[in-house]
C-alpha cells in the first residue's frame, strides 16, 4: 500500500457531532509513511473519538479519512484492518484462557489467508506458525508461549496486545495509552519494543506520559476542543504559545510538557 499515495493517513475536515454537541470540529491531519505521531491533548479534548473515527467505531459527521490515498470514512471496523490499519485499545483485548502462542497464531491465520476452515489442522499450517514463532522472539514473550495469557505479568499482557495488533501486517497501528499503568522501568522497555515492532510502519498513538511522547514520537499533534493547534516535531511544540496555554499556563506547561 505504501507507494499509493504521499501519506499513509490523511483527515480532510473531519467533524464529528453526537445530538448537537460538536465533539471534533473539522480535523485536518496528514501522516507520512513511516512517521511515528503522538496525539496528546488534555483530558476531553476528543482524542479517544478521534482514533473511533479513524479505526472506523464511529462514521464521521462530515470530512473523509482516507488510508493511503483510500478513503475509509464510513467503512466498517474489519473493512478497515484488512486494507491495512490496526488498533489496540486502553484496556487490554486478548483471549485470557489461549496460551500466547494461540492468541498470536489467531491474529496471524487471517492475514495468510487460512480463513474459516474446520477440516485443516492448526498445527498444520506451517507458514502460520513460522509467522507466530517470528512474532514470539520479537515481543521477547517466546519463553512465554505456552502459558495461559491471563497468566501474564500486565506489561507482558501489553505486549501480546501490540503483537495481535501487527500480526496482520498492517502497515498504519493506532495505539491507545499503550503504556497506562505501567511502572517507570517497564515503560523504558515498552518504548523501545514499540519503536522496535513497528519499525518502518506508520504509528499513531494517544499517551500521556510526556517522557513516552518525547522518546518515542517524530511528531506531535495537540488536540484542544476538537481541533489539532499544532502539528510538529516534539520540540516545536514544547515551544509552541498556544500548546502552552492549551496546558493552563507556562508554569504547568513546563512540567507537563517535559521542560
Amino acid at each position: 500500500m505504501t507507494g499509493t499515495s504521499r501519506y499513509a493517513l490523511e483527515l480532510r475536515g473531519v467533524r464529528k457531532s453526537f445530538g448537537h454537541t460538536e465533539i471534533i470540529c473539522g480535523i485536518d491531519l496528514a501522516v507520512a509513511h513511516g512517521e511515528r505521531v503522538a496525539v496528546i491533548g488534555p483530558n476531553g479534548a476528543g482524542k479517544s473519538t478521534l482514533f473511533n473515527l479513524i479505526s472506523g467505531r464511529f462514521g464521521p459527521s462530515g470530512g473523509e479519512i482516507l488510508l493511503a490515498g483510500q478513503r475509509i470514512d464510513g467503512k466498517k471496523p474489519y473493512e478497515i484492518n484488512r486494507l491495512g490499519l490496526s488498533r489496540s485499545f486502553q484496556i487490554t483485548n486478548i483471549f485470557p484462557k489461549l496460551n500466547v502462542f494461540e492468541n498470536l497464531r489467531c491474529a496471524v491465520l487471517w492475514s495468510l489467508g487460512h480463513k474459516y476452515s474446520f477440516w485443516r489442522f492448526l498445527a498444520d499450517l506451517d507458514d502460520a506458525n513460522d509467522r507466530t514463532e517470528e512474532l514470539l522472539e520479537m515481543l521477547r514473550l517466546d519463553k512465554r508461549r505456552d502459558v495461559l495469557a491471563t497468566n501474564l505479568t500486565y506489561a507482558e499482557q501489553r505486549a501480546l496486545e501490540i503483537g495481535i495488533t501487527i500480526a496482520g501486517g498492517a502497515r498504519v497501528i493506532l495505539l491507545d495509552e499503550p503504556t497506562a499503568g505501567m511502572s517507570k522501568s517497564e515503560t523504558t522497555r515498552f518504548i523501545k519494543l514499540i519503536r522496535e515492532v513497528t519499525e518502518g510502519r506508520t504509528l499513531l498513538t494517544v499517551e500521556h506520559d510526556m517522557g513516552v511522547v518525547f522518546g518515542l514520537a517524530d511528531k506531535i499533534a495537540v488536540v484542544v476542543y476538537g481541533e489539532v493547534i499544532a502539528f510538529d516535531t516534539p520540540e516545536a511544540v514544547r515551544a509552541n504559545p498556544r500548546v502552552q496555554e492549551a496546558y493552563l499556563g507556562s508554569a504547568v506547561a513546563d512540567a507537563q510538557l517535559g521542560h
